[in-house]
């Protein structure tokens, strides 16, 4: 089971929603990344990695980082501050520079 969290920056008001468990995947038979999602338990059981959404806090951008690959960073800016969108919580807001993302607990999503 999966759970989202909403993020609002408290300066301009910008909205992230983030899943807490990525977007897990396998490598099919031509080499290719295939996501699994639940209700799909077959497809999960081949899974070998997650890539999981990130905030560029330096550029504003998101970046997907695959779980096997030690390197995090931004592919726009090559800055290497960036965070788990779903650990945004007080986090600094890159697009107005001024407010901090807060977890909005009035908002509840669950799959």
């Amino acid at each position: 089971m999966a759970e989202c969290r909403r993020f609002v920056c408290s300066g301009c008001r910008r909205k992230i929603d983030a899943w807490s468990d990525g977007n897990p995947f396998y490598i099919d038979e031509t080499g290719k990344k295939k996501y699994a999602y639940h209700p799909d338990h077959e497809a999960l059981a081949k899974c070998i990695g997650n890539d999981v959404p990130h905030l560029c806090l330096n550029c504003g951008h998101d970046v997907v980082v695959d779980s096997r690959s030690s390197k995090r960073f931004c592919p726009d800016c090559d800055s290497d501050k960036v965070i788990q969108a779903f650990l945004l919580d007080q986090s600094a807001c890159p697009t107005c520079k001024n407010g901090k993302f807060v977890w909005d607990r009035s908002y509840q999503a669950i799959s």
